[in-house]
């Protein structure tokens, strides 16, 4: 559904904001494409890469420690060499773009390259997620009593991730592309909500360091010290 942002779906809407699908398989046709599909499996392997870190970092086992180094090497692989294939594939693929004048929808080459390009700030959170995504995996492989690579993992996912949404629908670019008719692709211009809406979610938005802070207490409390044995030993219920 993510990959869709950058390869479309087969969708039309009306001059009445009615949208529909122009296919029989309503979208679900989107699972048969290859780069769609390239995506999917490199976030199916970095989320077992991440929950690799994770116990790394919180579970004190030997036997476990082990056995996590191995699923983050066996899971690493794949996910390298799937997320290059998806990267190149969408730095020369045509994008989706939108003359801000005329609000005309029309296929731009290498658009999303261009995109990083002409966001210089963008491309340095990007390349540095990426760095730091890479540098939570090898150091955790590499050294044999490190814990600390969910750190640096999970930061740096949140930094990729934060770049490609960015690419996807700013600087001219359609963030949903219509492949059946463009001019229905949505942008954030043709797509936003009233300015009543607007101001509503401006407001709620206000809430985002309140849900941030009890997040970080909750996980803190969990995370506080290493799950071992003798937890469970004491008492089934302790984690």
């Amino acid at each position: 559904a993510v990959a869709t942002f950058f390869t479309g779906s087969q969708f039309s809407i009306n001059d009445m904001n009615f949208s529909q699908w122009e296919t029989p398989y309503k979208g679900l046709e989107a699972a048969l494409n290859l780069h769609n599909i390239l995506l999917g499996l490199t976030v199916l392997f970095l989320a077992r890469i991440l929950g690799t870190l994770y116990f790394i970092n919180n579970v004190n086992d030997e036997d476990i420690l082990i056995k996590s180094k191995k699923q983050l090497l066996y899971n690493s692989i794949p996910f390298v060499v799937f997320f290059l294939i998806f990267l190149f594939w969408l730095l020369i693929r045509d994008g989706f773009a939108y003359n801000p004048d005329t609000k005309e929808i029309f296929l731009e080459p290498n658009k999303y390259f261009n995109n990083f390009i002409q966001m210089p700030l963008i491309s340095v959170f990007f390349i540095l997620g990426v760095v730091l995504v890479l540098w939570g995996i090898v150091k955790s492989l590499i050294k044999q009593k490190y814990y600390y690579g969910i750190w640096f993992s999970g930061i740096g996912t949140i930094l990729v991730v934060f770049s490609l949404f960015i690419v996807a629908g700013f600087n001219n670019t359609a963030y949903y592309p219509s492949t059946f008719d463009l001019q229905s692709s949505l942008t954030i211009e043709n797509s936003s909500s009233s300015k009543y809406t607007l101001k509503t979610m401006g407001y709620v938005s206000l809430f985002i360091p309140i849900v941030i802070t009890y997040i970080i207490f909750a996980w803190r409390a969990i995370n506080k010290k290493q799950i071992n044995k003798d937890e469970f030993k004491a008492e089934f219920h302790s984690y």
